[in-house]
């Protein structure tokens, strides 16, 4: 392919002809491992290690801007970047850039390399000083640099920001909800005292096959507590048409029905509230709600401090895993109000305020995907910001 003209083509792929291609280990005054031994639960300095801020000390082993790399462990290749005074432990690399070169620049090459790619090492996860030192960058001139980092960091700004507002919306979804659900506050319209039930006498209960069914490789979907926790109804094991029909042969799974988890993880509903045909293990519980209820209420009760409080109350407390039987969980309480149309008008503000999360989390996933090919065009150059 016919190279673009003002580019050249290097080790690392084509770029702008007047970047350099440098390694790392001469774009670095340091690449070693920190040295501090010791740490207290409190004191002035914080210490680093793998995992963040492990603890505190009073005499603080480095100094100045830097960028930590967890070296070993679950987290090997986790950058931070670091400012002041510090301690930071041997299972972390220090990088400190040279005078002239841009730190943030040199980070977000870091991030972009998606340094976890190359840790080794199954039993133990690590990367090395000598692997980062070998690591080639593109670089551009100072004042590239220094706009290319801002451009980043205005995103880091942008994503934030969303974060930091479904983590609001969640907060108040979560109020609304004890305020909702206990009869503390109600809505426009509605009065009277809630109503305590047990889910027996709302709900048909039955659980599913206790016999694992022969696996096909396409079919009907086979569901278990993993896909109701994941709330992935994708990525599922199938069975064969006509076991499916064996299973279902006296009640199946329908549009309005909630799936409860009941062996590993208990208690996590969902409401199905799509058409499909599925069959499920014993280790979920159907449950079909009777007509003077709302599904959708009873799926967001789930979700409250007193569902999941009835839940352990209930469950069967030396089993291992965690179990509750189909008694049990026809004895587990509800409260809620009187009228289908007060459980119905409940439901559709919570509903509201879940889709309205949902967005939120999917504008966060994409502004995560542009920021990564952001990334991409800026650090080879393919857009240029000067």
């Amino acid at each position: 392919m016919e190279l673009k003209n003002g580019y050249q083509k290097t080790e690392i792929g084509v770029i702008p002809e007047e970047w350099k291609v440098i390694p790392l280990n001469l774009l670095t005054s340091t690449v070693a491992s920190g040295q501090s031994k010791h740490s207290k639960p409190y004191g002035t300095f914080p210490i680093h290690g793998s995992t963040g801020i492990i603890g505190y000390t009073e005499w603080p082993e480095y100094q100045g801007d830097a960028i930590l790399v967890a070296r070993v462990g679950a987290n090997a290749g986790k950058l931070n970047v670091v400012c002041g005074e510090y301690g930071v432990t041997d299972n972390t690399i220090i990088v400190r850039v040279n005078s002239g070169i841009s730190l943030p620049f040199i980070w977000r090459s870091l991030e972009a390399k998606k340094l976890n790619s190359l840790v080794f090492g199954s039993g133990q996860p690590l990367i090395t000083g000598s692997q980062l030192k070998a690591l080639l960058f593109a670089l551009p001139s100072s004042n590239e640099q220094q706009a290319i980092t801002a451009a980043l960091s205005d995103t880091d700004a942008l994503l934030e920001g969303i974060s930091k507002l479904i983590t609001k919306k969640r907060d108040i979804k979560q109020a609304t909800m004890q305020q909702l659900l206990t009869g503390k506050s109600r809505l426009p319209g509605f009065s009277g005292d809630l109503i305590e039930r047990k889910l027996g006498d709302i709900a048909i209960i039955k659980d599913g096959t206790h016999q694992t069914p022969k696996y096909v490789s396409s079919g009907v979907p086979f569901f278990s507590v993993e896909h109701v926790t994941s709330g992935n109804f994708v990525n599922t094991k199938f069975i064969s048409e006509a076991e499916h029909r064996f299973l279902t042969r006296s009640f199946k799974i329908e549009k309005g029905d909630i799936l409860m988890t009941r062996i590993g993880s208990i208690g996590v509903c969902k409401l199905v509230d799509w058409d499909f045909d599925a069959s499920f293990y014993v280790s979920l519980a159907l449950l079909k709600i009777k007509q003077s209820c709302s599904p959708a209420y009873i799926a967001h009760y789930s979700k409250s401090t007193a569902f999941i409080n009835e839940v352990e109350l209930n469950s069967l407390p030396s089993a291992i895993p965690k179990k509750i039987n189909l008694g049990a969980i026809s004895n587990i309480k509800v409260k809620l109000p009187t009228t289908l149309a007060e459980q119905t008008a409940i439901a559709q503000v919570l509903s509201d305020m879940d889709n309205e999360i949902d967005a939120l989390e999917k504008r966060l996933e994409k502004t995560r995907m542009l920021k990564q090919g952001m990334m991409q065009e800026l650090l080879t150059g393919r857009i240029r910001l000067v």
